[in-house]
């Protein structure tokens, strides 16, 4: 077998059910299926093609597709970005990997003033189909620069879809879509759930590309169901959130924990539909809690559920500081025990 993506899929193809697969591998075998489909679908990115990028996510595309669609390019993030505008401007589909979350702020200028606005200044004449892969946030022993949970920039800045997958079948399904996807999506992968594996179907989530409206991308999924508390979560922290949901039930709370999934655009209506529910809400995300876009979600649930709701909205964070050092980031990002500190908050009656 040439590839580790042809790998993967012969696999999945000879067998009659699921088989281990990666979150890394189901992110490769989403490239693999696209530029298959697709002729105009070309990935790049530092470091990409014969090393397979830094995590491997890319490993073996280009020795099945070939260095004209999948290649290396400069270590010039901005030089990445201005040159997949044009090639989505002429018909391409680029999807492109900008190696860790804050290598990718060099790029912020070509992001912010033409990736977002161009369909807007064109008036709906010039749209970039084009996906940016940024690995980010946490949990990886990482050093500054390495770790960043940088949602709320994307998700601050109109005209871009911002999404972050939290397990393995998303990893594949919501990439497809991305790259489907007319306009620019910047598509989040949390680092630290490359390795962890799940039994998939990869048959399976092809035929449910295939045959999926485009009606359903977008929309946040209940992870796991409960009545006395909503627990919204998303990529790195919807892991954090199930475990704490399972130690409440170990104290008798059934919580339920909601995975958005999409940043932008949000869907309120499964989010909302939970916390009406079970009239008790917690956030949980890995960025700085000032500004934040677990900020917003907590202002749109209060917003449209103040009068189902028990108590305040609570959110569980990172601090509001710098990227700490490898040995206390387990003090920063949320944790179990934080998260159920936030639960015990919710004005409970005895």
């Amino acid at each position: 077998m040439s590839t580790v993506a042809e790998a993967v899929a012969a696999r999945a193809a000879a067998s009659a059910g699921p088989e281990p697969l990666t979150f890394a591998k189901a992110l490769t075998a989403a490239m693999a299926d696209s530029l298959r489909a697709d002729d105009s679908v070309v990935v790049f990115g530092e470091d990409i093609g014969t090393l397979g990028g830094v995590f491997r996510i890319t490993d073996g595309l280009q020795e099945e597709f070939g260095e004209q669609r999948v290649f290396d390019t400069p270590l010039a993030e901005s030089g990445i970005v201005g040159m997949a505008v044009g090639m989505a401007m002429n018909g391409l589909r680029p999807v492109l990997e900008l190696q860790f979350d804050a290598f990718a702020y060099p790029a912020f200028q070509q992001i912010l003033s033409h990736v977002a606005k161009m369909h807007n200044r064109t008036r709906g004449k010039v749209r970039l189909p084009m996906v940016l892969r940024v690995p980010y946030a946490g949990g990886i022993g990482g050093v500054e620069h390495h770790c960043d949970s940088s949602e709320a920039y994307y998700a601050h800045t109109p005209g871009l879809k911002v999404c972050t997958p939290a397990t393995v079948a998303d990893a594949y399904r919501m990439l497809r879509e991305a790259i489907a996807s007319d306009d620019p999506v910047v598509f989040l992968e949390p680092k630290k759930l490359y390795w962890t594996k799940d039994l998939v179907d990869l048959e399976a989530l092809r035929a449910e590309f295939d045959a999926k409206p485009a009606s359903s991308e977008g929309r946040a999924v209940v992870a796991r169901p409960g009545t006395d508390a909503t627990l919204i979560a998303y990529g790195p922290t919807v892991g954090t959130a199930l475990a704490a949901a399972e130690a409440a039930a170990a104290e008798g709370r059934s919580v339920e924990v909601v995975d958005v999934r999409s940043i932008v655009p949000f869907d309120d209506e499964t989010v909302t539909a939970s916390v009406r529910k079970t009239g008790r809400a917690v956030v949980v995300a890995e960025a700085a809690g000032f500004a934040s876009v677990a900020s917003e979600i907590v202002a749109r649930v209060q917003e449209r559920c103040f009068h189902s709701l028990a108590a305040p909205v609570r959110r569980v964070t990172g601090f509001d500081i710098p990227y700490p050092p490898p040995k206390l980031e387990h003090w920063h990002l949320p944790s179990v025990d934080r998260i159920l500190d936030a639960l015990d908050d919710l004005q409970w009656e005895d």
